[in-house]
């Protein structure tokens, strides 16, 4: 319960989301959940920038880039085998859930050759994961930029699904800035989806535009059969752009946390508070001995909202640092990108109906056990 959100409106829908790394032998679904879904140092030279639109030659691009997109293998806690890309000459990006639990994998570039690589990085808030390798033939992909990705752009994804290595697909960017929920009650923000086909193996693999830029990291899909139904998610570039140098310079990162869990404001919730507006977020649990612990103020009043009891009463959260809250996707995106642990954070709150301003000193957000986030 940490500075996460269950929309009232969908707590009664159920659906399947897998994470797409295939799990050998135990299925490849590696959790369930309701849907609810600044730049680098120009001194770190991670990329060739390719830069010239292929339109619908995609042939072209595949022959650009198949030489920047591995398989891994992963054996040891896990039999799980999913996909990745350079990110430099010697460091490859993939998803958290495909190695956790391993020290080593294999990795197979496209001629057929195998390598171990080492697991020097991981960070299960936003499934990602860096690889160190000897070979230094890779070649690296560009990272692309969030804000110039627009719904109904095409979009290409390449990677190994079912092992199937060096498999290309075309979608379109179906919608940005979804919330991916990971186990142990966090979300991803800023998370593209896709309808380009992506499977069990896609999982690391990039999800890229016409330029050969890679906009996101394939890792999940929604599904109610475990098959490929048109709804792919990716966890964007600027994630990867902001998360990656540190697990190659500390092996982990450090995410902001405020300590709070609950819910967007909806008209049910807000003609129950007497609220002039359906929007904000609603703290429903204060962490204890958390940063918010004693400055925010959680619900107490239980009622039935949709079959379901909600806490409310509790502070309304409306913006953060001036910046407007909607719903927990705005504290999410703002923590992530203007933030760190240690910063303090203006928030203004609805509270017994008045407008009020508190200040909150943020911790480092609890360390990720693998239980937590995989399980």
């Amino acid at each position: 319960m940490k500075d996460r959100t269950v929309e009232p409106e969908n707590l009664s829908k159920t659906v399947l989301m897998i994470f797409i790394g295939a799990v050998i032998g135990v299925g490849a679904a590696l959790g369930y959940t309701s849907y609810q879904i600044d730049q680098l140092e120009d001194s770190i030279e991670h990329s060739y920038d390719y830069g010239e639109d292929v339109g619908t030659d995609l042939s072209q691009l595949f022959n650009r880039v198949e030489n920047s997109v591995v398989s891994v293998n992963a054996h040891e806690a896990q039999e799980a085998q999913g996909s990745g890309f350079a990110y430099d000459t010697e460091h490859i990006v993939t998803n958290y859930h495909v190695v956790a639990g391993s020290e080593t994998v294999d990795v197979t570039l496209t001629e057929g050759v195998t390598e171990s690589a080492d697991v020097i990085g991981v960070d299960p808030y936003t499934d990602l994961a860096v690889l160190k390798v000897d070979d230094t033939s890779l070649e690296p992909l560009s990272l692309g930029d969030l804000e110039e990705v627009e719904i109904g752009q095409q979009a290409v994804a390449i990677g190994n699904p079912f092992g199937f290595e060096s498999s290309m697909t075309t979608g379109i960017i179906s919608q940005k800035d979804r919330l991916l929920p990971v186990q142990g009650g966090f979300s991803i923000p800023n998370v593209l989806q896709t309808d380009a086909a992506i499977n069990p193996g896609n999982s690391g693999g990039p999800l890229m535009n016409t330029r050969g830029e890679v906009v996101g990291v394939n890792t999940a899909i929604e599904t109610g059969t475990g098959a490929f139904s048109g709804v792919g998610f990716a966890i964007s570039a600027e994630s990867v752009e902001r998360v990656i140098p540190e697990l190659i310079d500390e092996g982990s990162y450090q995410h902001s946390w405020l300590g709070v869990s609950g819910v967007d404001i909806d008209p049910e919730i807000a003609e129950e508070m007497d609220l002039d507006e359906s929007t904000g977020f609603l703290v429903i649990d204060v962490v204890e001995e958390g940063p918010s612990e004693g400055i925010v103020d959680e619900g107490e009043d239980i009622v039935e909202i949709q079959g379901q009891e909600i806490a409310v009463g509790g502070d309304v959260i409306i913006s953060i640092d001036d910046q407007e809250v909607r719903g927990i996707e705005d504290v999410l995106v703002y923590l992530a990108r203007n933030t760190e642990a240690g910063d303090k954070v203006e928030l203004e709150v609805i509270r017994d109906g008045e407008i009020e301003t508190v200040e909150v000193e943020l911790d480092p957000r609890p360390e990720a056990t693998e239980e937590s986030i995989v399980e």
